[in-house]
């Protein structure tokens, strides 16, 4: 499977259960996630892929200059439409850009240290970034909406569910 592909499969899962929650389960508070709520996750990671997809356009990225816009994590339907926006983003992008990505680890003022990047690697890292709020997400959703259906691959690594299946095998073999 391609990165995008990948890329896409995985918003594909995040909007597949956006959809089946209503307005009130997807702000609710959960205590397992220390209160957040499943549109604050929705929300953090989307804003990963919109910082992307700016950088994209400007060849800067910044993941530090998300907006932390409340209207995705309290309106489903933003969200929604948000997550179809960036897959067509995606579908419509698989080739290679080379990017300046911008960090800063200093907690007294925003100086940034830049470092050459590139699309790809960046896809992959909101790829593995999204499977890690999606796993997040899961736990929140098991322990209390539990009429949620969720893919078996929802929040797995790729690597994990190769293991997992090479293991099975193994198991049934002997």
């Amino acid at each position: 499977m391609s990165i995008k592909n990948a890329c896409c499969d995985i918003l594909s899962q995040l909007t597949y259960l956006v959809n089946q929650l209503s307005e009130s389960e997807y702000t609710k508070p959960i205590e397992a996630l220390s209160h957040s709520s499943i549109g604050q996750h929705v929300r953090h990671t989307l804003e990963f892929f919109i910082c992307l997809e700016q950088g994209f356009k400007t060849g800067i990225l910044n993941y530090d200059n998300r907006l932390h816009d409340k209207l995705i994590e309290t309106d489903k339907f933003l969200a929604l439409s948000t997550l179809n926006r960036i897959s067509d983003f995606i579908a419509s992008n698989a080739q290679d850009k080379v990017l300046r990505l911008e960090v800063s680890y200093d907690l007294d003022q925003e100086s940034y240290v830049s470092v050459e990047t590139n699309y790809l690697r960046e896809l992959i890292y909101n790829i593995e970034h999204a499977v890690h709020h999606m796993a997040i997400i899961k736990i929140g959703v098991r322990q209390t909406i539990q009429h949620i259906d969720l893919p078996v691959t929802f929040g797995v690594a790729s690597s994990t569910l190769r293991y997992q299946e090479r293991n099975q095998k193994i198991s049934l073999q002997e």
